[in-house]
């Protein structure tokens, strides 16, 4: 790993590792929000759905077995 950053150090291209890097990081990162708010949506869809079953079980125990 150091013989790869002396190369880049010595050609002047270690902004372009920096750059590199910090797109990494970034991609990751949008990565990681986007599966966490994939897995919330997915949650929240699954709480609407038991909460639409629970009005349609107590609307009709309510209006008589319907």
């Amino acid at each position: 790993m150091p013989d790869i950053i002396d190369i880049f150090a010595a050609r002047g291209d270690l902004a372009h590792v920096a750059l590199l890097l910090w797109a990494l990081s970034a991609s990751a990162l949008a990565w990681f929000a986007l599966r966490e708010l994939t897995a919330a949506s997915r949650r929240f869809d699954d709480f609407v759905r038991e909460l639409a079953r629970f009005n349609d079980r107590f609307n009709k125990d309510r209006i008589g077995g319907m």
